[in-house]
């Protein structure tokens, strides 16, 4: 077992404050020890290592808790995009990735130009307008097979009722981004880049999430057909899961 260190010292080691290690431990995505009387987080160093050169934590809880959270926190520069050029060089390091894997060597292009279209509408329609944080978050987690992206602004139903006024609910604001032609026009164009994840989605091996507001909607491989339901906690912006080889 190798040594422990309390939160401060954690905290300074990963870059994030106190505040952020304590979320992680109660949403489960950094678990602390805890000391015999339970007042203080202790964290091995060994596994703080780990985390601050490969990013490994579960990239899916923390995309999610990040967008859910009311008080905006920092996120580790692995998995930061602040601006596009950071997302472009993210891009590039994912196809270097993808590309490694013969078992998607027919589908690891689309795999990163669907996941480039996911995290250039988030940019496209919040530049200037972020809520809190500016830029999106990026993983890669390789073992589940799954591109995960999230943004903390303004989300799909504010962006789309520019254009299209009478839409009340989130669920209508997605089923729109992702069946009905828009105006080409910027702002107006948010979500005619989802129509196109749509179809790479239908017609190849993958699964598709993606979360705005309080409505989640899944696509499966070889489907046309679009799932969309309320969720019991809302979030912030949009959270995109692509799942492949499934």
């Amino acid at each position: 077992m190798s040594q422990l260190l309390p939160i401060g010292q954690a905290a300074k080691m990963l870059g994030v404050s106190i505040q952020t290690l304590r979320r992680w431990d109660q949403d489960g995505i950094l678990v602390a020890q805890q000391s015999q009387e339970g007042s203080h987080r202790y964290y091995e160093q060994n596994q703080l290592i780990e985390i601050s050169e490969r990013g490994d934590l579960p990239l899916r809880k923390l995309a999610q808790s990040w967008a859910q959270d009311e008080t905006p926190w920092e996120l580790l520069s692995p998995f930061y995009c602040r601006t596009i050029p950071h997302l472009e060089l993210r891009l590039h390091r994912l196809e270097q990735q993808l590309a490694q894997d013969e078992q998607i060597a027919s589908i690891f292009q689309l795999i990163s130009s669907t996941s480039g279209e996911i995290g250039n509408n988030s940019f496209d329609h919040n530049i200037g307008n972020w809520p809190d944080i500016p830029g999106i978050f990026f993983g890669h987690d390789q073992v589940r097979k799954q591109v995960i992206l999230a943004d903390r602004g303004q989300g799909v139903l504010a962006t789309l009722k520019r254009v299209k006024p009478s839409l009340v609910n989130h669920a209508q604001a997605l089923k729109t981004a992702f069946t009905e032609i828009l105006s080409a026009r910027a702002p107006e164009n948010r979500g005619n880049g989802l129509k196109y994840v749509r179809k790479i989605v239908r017609e190849n091996t993958m699964h598709f999430q993606f979360q705005s507001g309080d409505a989640l909607l899944i696509m499966k491989a070889h489907s046309d057909e679009l799932h969309i339901s309320q969720t019991t906690r809302s979030i912030r912006g949009c959270l995109a899961i692509l799942t492949y080889t499934l």
